[in-house]
C-alpha cells in the first residue's frame, strides 16, 4: 500500500469531505459555527461593505470553522487514545476549545469593526 502522502488529489479531497461530513454530522457546535457563518454572508450580500471587509469577514469565519474542526479532531483522537479520564487529556481539550473561542472572539471583533465603519459612514 503506499504512502498517505502519495495519494491522488482525489482521494485527498475525499477523506476531507469525509471528516466535514462527520462533524457537521456529529458536532452542535460546528452547525451552530456554520449558521453564524452563513449569516455573516447574507449580512455582507445585504450591507454590500468594501470588499476588503469582504475578505476579512469571510476569513475570519473560516478560521472559527478550522478551529472547531481541529478542537474535533483533538477530542476524538485524544478520547481514542486515551479513553480514561486525564488531566493532560483534559488539557488538551480545554486548549483546543480556547481555541475555538479566540477564534469566535477576533471573528466577532471583525463583525463590531464593520458594523462600526458602516455606521460612521455618510
Amino acid at each position: 500500500m503506499s504512502s498517505w502522502k502519495q495519494r491522488s488529489f482525489a482521494a485527498r479531497l475525499r477523506f476531507a469531505l469525509q471528516g466535514l461530513a462527520h462533524v457537521l454530522s456529529n458536532e452542535r457546535s460546528f452547525r451552530v459555527q456554520l449558521l453564524l457563518g452563513a449569516a455573516a454572508l447574507a449580512a455582507l450580500l445585504v450591507l454590500r461593505p468594501a470588499p476588503l471587509w469582504w475578505a476579512l469577514v469571510l476569513l475570519a469565519s473560516a478560521a472559527v470553522l478550522a478551529a472547531e474542526l481541529f478542537n474535533s479532531a483533538i477530542e476524538a483522537l485524544a478520547d481514542a487514545v486515551h479513553p480514561e479520564k486525564s488531566e493532560g487529556i483534559r488539557i488538551a481539550k480545554d486548549c483546543a476549545a480556547g481555541a475555538v473561542l479566540i477564534a469566535a472572539l477576533g471573528a466577532l471583533a471583525v463583525a463590531f469593526a464593520l458594523l462600526a465603519q458602516l455606521l460612521s459612514r455618510p
